[in-house]
Order: C-alpha cells, then sequence, then structure tokens
C-alpha cells in the first residue's frame, strides 16, 4: 500500500517492476533458474507472461526475483533502465521503494515496545504534542492505519506544490502541517484508511524516543543488524549508482519524465527508502519471521505476533497489520512513489519471497504497474495465493492533482 493518486475520475491512472529492447529482439538478463521448485519450462512461462504485460502496459523495465528458501530460483530484468542511454535493467541496481519503508520504520516502533519505551495502546499524545485528538489515537491505530487522520497527499493545494517544485525539500512538520488542516476522516479505530500522516507521526515518534534522526536509528537498529548494506533512508534527491532510472507522469502537461532524482522528503519515514532487489530479498524474511538472518531476534515473539494481526481493509484478501500487508496470503508490502513502483512479500507456506521492482508509475489503462507484474507472476507460481491489490486499496503516496488544481 503505497501509491500516490486520487481516487476520483480526473485522475490520470494512479501510500505495495523496455520496449526498445523487447522490439528489437534482446533476450532478458537472467540470472541461473530451474532450481529450487522453478524449472525451465515455468522459468520460460514467467519469461512471456512479464514481457508481455510490459509491452501491453508500456513499462521501461522491470526486476523480478522469486527465492524459495533462499535460493534464486527465478532471478530476471527486462527492459531498460535509463530510457535516454539505452542501458539495460538489470537485477543490481538501486531504486526508490515507496512505502516499503513503512515496514522499516514501524520495526523501529516495535522495537522502541519491545525496550518499554513505547506502548502500542498509548495514545500518540504521550510522546508527540500537536496532534488533533492525540489523546484517542493510539500507536497501535497509527501502524494498523486506523487513526482516521487525513493523508496530507490528499491535499490538492500541498500536491501542487509539490508538482511544481520536485526538488523541494519538506519537514515532517510542514507535511503535518498540511494533514492537520483538515479534519479527521473518522474516528479512531473506526475503520481502515491508507494514510501517509500516520507513518511521518511514527518516524517522529521513532525520533523523539530514541534521541536520533529516524535515517541514523534505522541504520543503527535496523538496516546494519539486518545486512542491509544497500539500504538508506534518503536525506537528499541523489541516487547511488548504479540506479534504475523512473519514469512519471506526474507532470504539469501530463508529459513523461525522469524522476530519478526528484526529492522524495515528502514521503520521509512513509516512503523514502533506497534499496536494491538482493537487499529486499534478504529483508522479507525478516520481516515476517522476526528473526535477523544469524538466527538473533529482531523483535520479541509477541510483539511480532501483534505485528501480523492483520485488520480487515474492506476489500476481499487484504489485510493490513502493524506496518504489513497481508495479500491473499503474501505479506509484506508494496510501495509507489514518482518513477518507481515496488512489491516486497514473503508467502510462508511456500518458503517463497518475491520482489518487483518496476521503473515507471505511468499506471495508465493496466492499472499499478507493480501489481499487474505481481498478479501476472503469482497467477503462474502460486495460483492459490495471487496478488490482487483492488484500486482503492493501491498504496497512495502521492494523488494526482485534479484540473482545478494546476494538473
Amino acid at each position: 500500500m503505497a501509491r500516490y493518486r486520487t481516487r476520483t475520475a480526473t485522475a490520470l491512472a494512479a501510500a505495495s517492476l523496455l520496449l526498445t529492447a523487447l522490439c528489437a529482439g534482446q533476450a532478458p538478463a537472467a540470472a541461473p533458474s530451474g532450481r529450487a521448485g522453478i524449472d525451465p519450462a515455468t522459468a520460460e512461462k514467467l519469461d512471456d507472461a512479464i514481457t508481455a504485460a510490459m509491452r501491453e502496459a508500456d513499462i521501461p523495465g522491470v526486476g523480478v526475483g522469486l527465492w524459495i528458501d533462499g535460493e534464486r530460483s527465478y532471478e530476471r530484468a527486462f527492459g531498460t533502465a535509463d530510457k535516454a542511454a539505452g542501458t539495460p535493467m538489470k537485477t543490481d541496481l538501486f531504486t526508490r521503494i515507496g512505502s516499503v519503508t513503512k515496514t522499516f520504520t514501524v520495526t523501529g516502533v516495535l522495537q522502541l515496545v519491545d525496550e518499554g519505551k513505547v506502548r502500542l495502546d498509548a495514545p500518540i499524545s504521550t510522546y508527540l504534542d500537536g496532534v488533533p485528538g492525540g489523546d484517542r489515537i493510539t500507536v497501535r491505530q497509527l501502524a494498523e492505519m486506523r487513526s482516521g487522520l487525513y493523508s496530507y497527499t490528499e491535499d490538492e493545494s500541498w500536491l501542487a506544490s509539490y508538482q511544481a517544485d520536485p526538488h523541494r525539500s519538506w519537514t515532517p512538520q510542514q507535511l503535518l502541517d498540511v494533514a492537520f488542516k483538515h479534519p479527521a476522516e473518522f474516528r479512531p479505530g473506526a475503520r481502515w484508511a491508507y494514510s501517509n500522516t500516520n507513518t511521518v507521526l511514527l518516524g517522529l515518534l521513532v525520533e523523539k524516543v530514541s534521541g536520533r534522526p529516524l535515517h541514523t536509528y534505522l541504520d543503527q537498529h535496523v538496516l546494519e543488524p539486518a545486512g542491509l548494506d544497500d539500504t538508506s533512508l534518503a536525506t537528499g534527491s541523489a541516487m547511488p549508482d548504479p540506479y534504475a532510472h523512473g519514469y512519471t507522469n506526474f507532470t504539469k502537461d501530463g508529459t513523461t519524465t525522469d524522476a530519478s532524482t526528484w526529492n522524495p522528503s515528502w514521503a520521509w519515514a512513509a516512503g523514502a527508502i533506497i534499496s536494491t532487489m538482493d537487499d529486499l530479498r534478504s529483508w522479507v524474511p525478516t520481516l515476517v519471521n522476526g528473526r535477523l538472518p544469524g538466527g538473533d531476534r529482531l523483535l520479541e515473539p509477541g510483539t511480532q505476533a501483534q505485528r501480523l494481526r492483520a485488520v480487515p481493509t474492506g476489500y476481499p484478501d487484504v489485510g493490513y497489520g502493524l506496518g504489513i500487508a497481508d495479500v491473499d496470503g503474501w505479506i509484506g508490502h508494496n510501495g509507489e512513489l514518482p518513477g518507481y513502483e515496488t512489491i516486497a512479500a514473503r508467502l510462508p507456506q511456500a518458503r517463497a519471497t518475491l520482489v518487483i521492482v518496476v521503473n515507471s508509475d505511468v499506471d495508465g489503462k493496466s492499472g499499478n504497474l507493480s501489481s499487474l507484474i505481481g498478479n501476472t507472476v503469482t497467477k503462474i507460481v502460486t495460483p492459490e495465493h495471487v496478488w490482487s491489490l483492488p484500486v482503492q486499496a493501491q498504496p497512495n503516496a502521492v494523488p494526482e492533482p485534479s484540473p482545478s488544481s494546476g494538473g
């Protein structure tokens, strides 16, 4: 859940991975397959289905990894990472992961719960001042997306400002000021609704209680212990090399442009992390199992059990826990922000980890591109557990402006 479009009919078609190479008949870059449950015939079927979906949706580049028991069962890159240079997509490129970031931020909160410094059922006003109705909104409700707080990324004035200058730097407080201009959408706990405001508040909670900037806390307490050397919470606009360029039509005239170096500060704790497919492959089992690669605990068992206890979202086969989603048995998160879409999820009963990265968010008639690829892959390899998200349940990072707001 990590998207950034309005739910209105005026949206251009969008909080969860060429065509030149395909048309020229170039083969996709590939790692060895045919091991650990993915036979050559299935791998070929996946290749064909993914490239067909890319052609239909006009996706520049896609990376797909499916690992069973940690083995590289199927790992592929298709299409183009840099359209200007014609650089092919690869599986080792850095990418922006959007709302998959929420899994890291909420992990930081839950670690503080384990240390006795934060209580899940305490009001957020216990830790942070200035939250409207904060004496009635619990930390748990923020992590479960049940606070009722308006998402600043739905505000059309803010959206127009962001669109006019996507390189601008935003502070967390500026984002909250936008959100708090709006009344709550419902009373806390009454229902589920995706809001980036929730996770920005949780990022500030981590900073307040730990006494460290969020990026420093995550580096020291989550990323380093998990061995994620290529993952970081962005503190500026730059992307580390080598990276996949990301393409968006989130522009005033709707033309597609390279958004690789747009400033992600507007997403911060809710969506500003940069990572790689291989780091996500490692992170997802850690996230779902609650244990670090060496066997130490990421979270206490009771806290991990609460994290995975999904509440209904109102959409079939989609539940949401504490900063983590359950989509027909696939547990993890997806993400979307200008230029990039991601899925990072695990199907525990199959011991399978799925990572999908897409270097475009030009969803068009095909809908969310990463979910299109996720649906394509899982219909083949896990037909009883298919990744499928309704449009309304897609991650919502930045809504598309309506014509009245300058879009």
